[in-house]
This record gives structure tokens, sequence and C-alpha cells, in this order.
């Protein structure tokens, strides 16, 4: 195996862009959403779940890191887990492949939390519309989330069909087969 590429997000855009790109896109999804869900649905809007709604807002960063386990578990011995609590309240869920997965499972596991938990809150939204305005911004903020994901998978798309993925300390290497 040798190493095709080395992608690092973080490295190539730098944190201050990412969070500003992340911020936009929230701003965005928002926007988009919420207009579009007004359009459709209408009737007032309640906040009486709001105390709910923010635990559901600091779970969808926990749950969003252990969905991108689910299409990795045939390789748990090779996934490693750490769970930090920060601010004394956020828990955080961070995930590293100890070996090198398939382009196409990494790929998919980068793709589940976005596919998943976007679905369930566009179908929340529209099943609850008065509490819209709370699935709204749990969506846009999910996206945010996602935006570094979805990087990472436009970069992967482009590496060799049987290519390795692997993490290290310089971010993802596209490793590919010795011919």
């Amino acid at each position: 195996m040798h190493c095709w590429k080395t992608i690092n997000v973080q490295k190539q855009y730098g944190h201050d862009r990412l969070i500003l790109l992340s911020i936009m896109s929230m701003l965005a999804v928002f926007s988009v959403f919420y207009i579009a869900l007004n359009v459709f649905r209408h009737g007032p809007v309640t906040d009486k779940l709001f105390p709910l709604f923010i635990i559901v807002l600091l779970m969808i960063y926990p749950i969003h890191k252990v969905l991108h386990f689910l299409p990795l578990i045939h390789a748990k011995r090779k996934i490693q887990f750490q769970l930090n609590i920060h601010y004394k309240v956020i828990p955080t869920v961070k995930m590293h492949v100890a070996e090198p997965v398939r382009k196409s499972h990494y790929i998919t596991s980068l793709l589940v939390p976005f596919f998943l938990l976007n679905s369930g809150l566009v179908i929340g939204a529209m099943e609850f519309s008065s509490y819209r305005h709370y699935f709204a911004l749990l969506l846009a903020f999910h996206c945010g989330l996602c935006l570094v994901d979805l990087l990472y998978v436009k970069h992967l798309v482009k590496a060799p069909k049987k290519a390795l993925i692997e993490e290290n300390e310089k971010g993802f290497q596209i490793l590919v087969p010795l011919h």
C-alpha cells in the first residue's frame, strides 16, 4: 500500500473558515427550510417544550458521532471511542478508526448521520407543525455539523475505487494497493 493523498480539512480550509462556512450553512438551511415549512404548514407555533428542545440540541452532536459508527460496526475492534464532557454539560464522542477501512464504508459512515438525522428532523417538522421552528433550528444546527463530513466526502469520492482510508495525526490518508 502507498499513500495516494492525505486529507486534512482543518488544515486545508482553516479553523476560522470552517466555522464561518458552518455558520453560513446553518443560516441558509434555517432560512430556506423554515420559509418552506411556513408555506406548507400553517398555524401558530408554540414554545411549550423549550427545555426538551435544549436537551435535544445538546444531544445532536453525540448522536451524530455515534451514527458514524453504524456502517463500521463490523470493524468494531478497529474503532476506539472516547467520551468527553465539555463545560460539565455537553457530551462529545471522539471516534478514531485504528486500521484502514474501505473507501465505500468510510463514505457511508460519513453520510449516515446526515441522512438519518436530517430525515428524522424533516419528518418531525412536518408531523409536529406547532414545533416546526424547533425542528428547523435543529436541522440547521445539524447541517452545520455535517459540513466537515461533506467536505471529506467531496475529497474521498475522487479517490481510486479500491482505496482504503486510514486516520492518523495528519488527517485522513487514502491508501491504494501497489500493482
